[in-house]
């Protein structure tokens, strides 16, 4: 995002001041006012700010601990409105809130938003020039700021001196989003916010929450150690998010699942994830010439660049982001449409994290991802070669273990993502691709069997490959070389081909009857687990390896609100063409000026005045001053047809 210069930032506040006169009222907190009417405060600030007619579940729990001065730690699911949980507060509340964000992507899209609401905010980091500094300072010791975005960095140096300077103000809360960065196990670990426990030394009194999407149990309580909480109350909404469709799919040719995937959502907006910067230059150019918006996103291009790029897919409809997981946090956009791995992502928390940033407005989203034993080996070997400690290194394989048992599932893939963060739920989903389309399991024990004798025989040496190659009677110049056709195992697994001795290895590797051995170049040794399935005392069943073809998508209809009918549907293109006009006026992606729920409720309801229109979901009073009328006008040119 382009920062504004002073002068647009000092004219914006002027005018944010403008529109809050009448709401000023709401923002004289009495300390000893009644938990009633600070709660009726805050739904109508929900109502005339945000626009919506009533909290989540969970929202104004969390409120109305932090209104009652408590440390929390929020645990809210990508798109459950967590950010509800501290601006409501910190506009009730005396002084300005703090808001701590590791990205500058996460602080200017939530600052954009708030200005557009009417709300007093602003960040202050890297990117903001002197002069403007200068005059964020001035409004924040002028109590003008409801909100100010820090980054943990800017925070914590005793050069920026904000510090001293925030000591010297009224804080009315503290929030820290995405607290998981400050777990050393986790998968966004950020070294500074390791210092933020110094906050509860600096602003006794103050209450501080800790918010997350991405939270198992030993991560929670490193959150709320690290940051020095008091006795923090917990508030955990769940993981469940309903409106994705999750699939996982083996990998077949280069390119052609991510294809056929894609080929369901033309002009879509998605993000495909690649685990290296070379893989993100092929996808995308690939995606280009099959005819999608596709741009690459790595560290490897320049900042100008990127920063193109993610402009353009927060800015226009049907982009896609080809990235790796550098890119994502903090993106707030939300039409997403999908989001894509062509490579095994590194755990659970971290799958679960990227794939949240689909759907975040409720409407129907997938995630996708395909993956083979190629990717098992890579990831162990950055695993056992990382410099990390040895506890560190046997946390993280312990995590991918865990993603690569959820890929080989055969029961709700739901359910199971949802049980490793410790929710129960009953299932069956209906909306993943093991409830779409359930897969056939075969008696595999002497398939096992075979492969797992082949490992031994070969002295436990080699890798997947070379091991088919001998089951299969393959005569190769390794083969030869080590003199395996001698063996007793070659030749015996030649009545299946490759692709079905690949989903045997796959699945022992991942039931840990054999492992990869990153120091031995990937190679394949049994655990102990192989014994009694060598002996026949065990049997296995393994999942039938499915063709590779374009994924059923869900049948399922879309929420009536949300459809668009064949008679609504010019109305509905005419008011996303004047939402752009009016985005590129604002200098905003055109999702800040309404949602697309938003637009549909307009154009199923076809509000004719300003104050019907203010009764719609996502229309409070400082956008529909600023674009209501312009969106009615569009409105009054499209009559319904009957």
């Amino acid at each position: 995002m382009v920062v504004p210069p002073s002068s647009c930032f000092v004219v914006e506040l002027r005018s944010i001041a403008a529109d809050q006169v009448n709401l000023k009222w709401l923002r004289r907190y009495n300390p000893f006012v009644n938990a009633a009417d600070l709660t009726q405060r805050a739904q109508a600030l929900l109502r005339s700010v945000y626009g919506y007619p009533e909290f989540r579940a969970g929202q104004l729990e969390v409120i109305e601990s932090v209104l009652d001065g408590r440390d929390s730690l929020v645990l809210m699911p990508t798109g459950g409105g967590k950010s509800l949980c501290y601006q409501i507060p910190a506009m009730l509340r005396p002084g300005v809130g703090i808001v701590i964000s590791p990205l500058i992507a996460l602080m200017q899209d939530q600052v954009q938003a708030l200005r557009q609401l009417g709300v007093a905010a602003a960040f202050l980091n890297s990117s903001v020039p002197f002069h403007e500094q200068r005059e964020i300072e001035g409004a924040l010791k002028r109590g003008e700021l409801d909100l100010l975005y820090l980054a943990p960095e800017r925070l914590l140096s005793g050069e920026a001196g904000t510090l001293e300077l925030l000591r010297a103000l009224d804080v009315a809360l503290i929030a820290i989003d995405e607290a998981h960065c400050v777990s050393q196990w986790g998968h966004d670990f950020r070294q500074d916010y390791l210092g933020l426990h110094v906050l509860a030394e600096h602003f006794p009194g103050v209450p501080r929450m800790a918010l997350t999407a991405t939270a198992d149990v030993r991560t929670r309580g490193e959150i709320t150690s690290r940051l020095a909480l008091k006795e923090p109350r917990r508030f955990i909404s769940g993981f469940d998010r309903p409106n994705i469709c999750y699939r996982v799919q083996v990998k077949g040719s280069p390119g052609a699942n991510l294809q056929a995937f894609l080929d369901g959502h033309r002009d879509e907006a998605g993000i495909v994830y690649c685990l290296s910067r070379r893989k993100v230059e092929e996808t995308a150019q690939q995606l280009v010439e099959a005819g999608f918006d596709a741009l690459p996103y790595h560290a490897g291009l320049s900042s100008d660049l990127r920063q193109r790029h993610q402009n353009r897919f927060q800015r226009d409809e049907g982009v896609v982001i080809v990235a790796t997981v550098a890119f994502g946090m903090g993106i707030d956009k939300p039409d997403v449409r999908f989001v894509a791995h062509t490579d095994l992502p590194k755990s659970v928390e971290a799958y679960y994290q990227e794939t949240g940033r689909a759907g975040r407005d409720g409407l129907p989203a997938e995630a996708w991802m395909s993956y083979g034993l190629q990717d098992v080996v890579r990831l162990r070997q950055m695993a056992d070669q990382s410099e990390a400690d040895e506890q560190h290194k046997r946390i993280e394989r312990t995590r991918l273990d865990a993603l690569l048992g959820w890929c080989e599932v055969t029961t709700c893939r739901r359910a199971a993502l949802l049980s490793y963060f410790g929710e129960d739920y009953a299932g069956p989903c209906g909306n993943c691709d093991i409830c779409l389309n359930p897969p056939k399991t075969w008696d595999g024990t002497v398939a096992a069997q075979k492969f797992l004798s082949c490992v031994h025989r070969t002295g436990e040496r080699f890798g997947a490959a070379h091991v088919i190659d001998v089951l299969r009677g393959k005569d190769t110049a390794k083969v030869r070389q080590h003199r395996h056709e001698r063996l007793s195992t070659y030749g015996i697994g030649a009545d299946f081909s490759d692709r079905q001795w690949r989903s045997v290895a796959r699945q022992v590797v991942v039931r840990g009857f054999a492992r990869v051995e990153a120091e031995r170049f990937g190679a394949l040794m049994l655990t102990s687990a192989a014994r009694p399935l060598l002996r026949g005392e065990e049997r296995l069943e393994l999942r039938e390896e499915a063709r590779i073809d374009k994924p059923k998508r869900n049948s399922s209809p879309r929420p009536e609100a949300y459809a668009v009918s064949a008679a609504d549907e010019p109305l509905w293109q005419a008011l996303k063409a004047r939402r752009i006009e009016l985005a590129d006026q604002a200098g905003v992606p055109p999702y800040v000026i309404f949602h697309d729920a938003t637009l549909k409720e307009f154009a199923r309801v076809r509000p004719d005045s300003q104050e019907a229109m203010l009764a719609l979901h996502g229309v409070g009073e400082t956008k529909l001053k600023r674009y209501g009328e312009a969106m009615l006008e569009v409105i009054t040119l499209h009559p319904r047809v009957d």
